[in-house]
């Protein structure tokens, strides 16, 4: 274990022979969310809220660590599409982190082409730091998909195996991109992965859910003897291995013996077949000769297994993700590689309850948010979305598509999208950073529920499900198991040059109460105390100075 109150050391990666250093989100200074309102689609002609779907523009190292005091822990499905590394995409590495050593490295061959022989280096680079926020922005039984071709691939699996744990994989996804093969090419490419991978892998399976039955999949359902259990399909009865109890002779209603196939067995043993027989759960063919086998029927349905292979015509291709994309904005151009929106439903479903929160941290044309808003219009949820894009069309093509969505599009096949899907977002740029030496000048005094939440996370690393909006006199705005979180501020210097804004022996000792009360430890954020810390240890209070002093959990 690292020794308390030492420097965390640059994390390496022998590639290649070499020793490459990443960029630690560390690094990275904390900031601000600002809405802007001119570009976000409020619920109801309300203010823009932080509490709303998001869409966040800038680079998404920064936005990361922005969303860390709100959404740490609590995101139940990550999904990312980051570029590919295929040489052809011209990507820049520019993540202005404070690293001497990585800028020294970075500075002279950006942008990223398939000239640049050290890319691989690069990419690792930029995706090491992302890919660590993102898994501290997972909930324990969520999950991040992140879409890959075989250029990074296996890059991508080891550095996943190191951040997530190599007991943390899922799944290895094939999604079939293509509905024919490239004649052009004696062997070409029809399908990516997508990788899967969970902070508790173990939690994760628990949590995740079956598919709903396609229509294709309904339509097998007939009843062609008028079952009162309704539509049916037949599935075999036999099962591999040799179990002495399930051998058993089957006679059907014709006359004709059945026996297990060669290397088979039945499913149960006999007295569960004829409590079932009784029911009338088997089906032996209209002449009452056939093999036996068992009915399932759509009432009884629960859903279906999904598997790694996900073929097109089950969660479309890339010409359908063209299609979407003109469908908004009258060419399909704007994205080389494009996701189609039934490929993230599909992971939606999988990962995804109701009431939980998605984030996508390369946005690219907000199919994500499309997917989310459909799935939310089929099953009534109220899943949350989270996008990140860094580039200039953030507005014009991420955001507007969204307010599309929500909106309606008049030429679009689909009755609900027609109408619109609803919902509402706020647009947000990266504000200042929340740094001590800006706020002992008054340079920036970020808002009191920002500093709250940044302090909670800083605290305890964990996000505050919610900051007391109707807070005490003495500053109580938070409350785990073990701690009262108190924080006297005001984004005003005269207030903070203030004695309202001190600790004095009549707040300690109201507080030192209610902490006394509850069998907790009372932490006090503000500026100067009237009353020494030996005073305060005896009552249980921690004080802790501003700008700020970081806790360590």
């Amino acid at each position: 274990m690292r020794e308390k109150g030492r420097p965390t050391p640059m994390p390496t990666l022998d590639f290649k022979g070499k020793q490459i250093v990443y960029a630690h989100h560390l690094t990275v200074p904390a900031r601000t969310l600002e809405p802007d309102a001119s570009k976000s689609l409020p619920s109801n002609g309300s203010a823009p809220s932080l509490d709303n779907n998001l869409i966040i523009h800038g680079d998404n190292l920064h936005a990361l660590k922005a969303l860390m005091p709100r959404y740490a822990g609590r995101v139940h499905c990550i999904y990312i599409d980051p570029p590919y590394n295929t040489g052809n995409e011209g990507w820049a590495y520019n993540d202005n982190v404070n690293s001497p050593l990585m800028q020294e490295w970075l500075t002279d061959k950006s942008p990223v082409d398939g000239e640049d022989l050290e890319r691989h280096d690069k990419w690792l680079c930029m995706m090491w730091p992302r890919l660590h926020l993102l898994r501290e922005l997972l909930a324990e039984n969520g999950a991040i998909f992140v879409s890959i071709d075989d250029n990074e691939q296996h890059h991508l699996r080891m550095m996943m195996d190191e951040i997530f744990g190599a007991g943390n994989f899922v799944a290895h996804i094939a999604w079939q991109k293509r509905t024919s093969p490239d004649f052009r090419l004696v062997l070409g490419d029809g399908h990516e992965s997508v990788l899967v991978y969970s902070r508790n892998a173990v939690l994760f399976r628990e949590r995740a859910n079956s598919l709903s039955l396609s229509a294709r999949q309904i339509k097998e359902y007939k009843n062609p003897d008028n079952d009162p259990r309704g539509p049916w399909v037949s599935r075999d009865f036999s099962a591999q291995g040799h179990r002495p109890n399930q051998m058993y002779k089957i006679v059907t209603p014709a006359g004709t013996e059945y026996y297990p196939p060669e290397g088979r067995c039945w499913k149960n043993i006999e007295s569960v077949f004829l409590s079932q027989r009784r029911e009338g759960r088997f089906w032996f063919g209209e002449d009452g000769k056939g093999v036996p086998r068992r009915k399932n029927y759509l009432s009884e349905a629960t859903g279906r297994q999904s598997w790694t292979w996900w073929p097109n015509d089950e969660v479309g291709h890339t010409q359908e993700a063209k299609r979407e994309i003109m469908a908004f904005f009258g060419e399909s151009e704007i994205f080389d590689t494009p996701k189609p929106v039934r490929l993230i439903l599909r992971m939606l479903q999988i990962a995804t309850n109701p009431g939980d929160i998605v984030l996508d941290s390369f946005a690219g044309s907000g199919t994500t948010a499309q997917a989310v808003l459909a799935l939310n219009k089929e099953d009534g949820g109220n899943r949350k979305f989270i996008l990140v894009e860094c580039e200039d069309y953030a507005d014009t093509i991420t955001a507007e598509r969204v307010r599309r969505v929500i909106n309606g599009v008049p030429t679009a096949k689909d009755e609900h999208l027609k109408n619109g899907l609803g919902g509402s977002f706020t647009y947000c740029a990266l504000g200042e950073e929340i740094s001590p030496e800006k706020m002992l000048t008054g340079e920036s005094l970020p808002d009191y529920d920002t500093l709250a939440r940044h302090l909670v996370y800083t605290a305890t690393g964990h996000a505050p499900d919610k900051i007391r909006k109707a807070r005490s006199k003495d500053g109580l705005f938070h409350e785990t198991d073990d701690r009262l979180f108190y924080l006297l501020y005001e984004p005003d210097l005269a207030f903070l040059r203030s004695a309202d804004s001190a600790l004095n022996g009549d707040r300690a000792e109201r507080i030192a109460k209610q902490a006394k009360a509850k069998k907790k430890t009372a932490v006090v954020f503000a500026t100067h105390k009237f009353m020494g810390q030996k005073e305060l240890s005896e009552m249980g209070v921690v004080f802790c100075g501003l700008p700020y002093e970081s806790l360590s959990g």
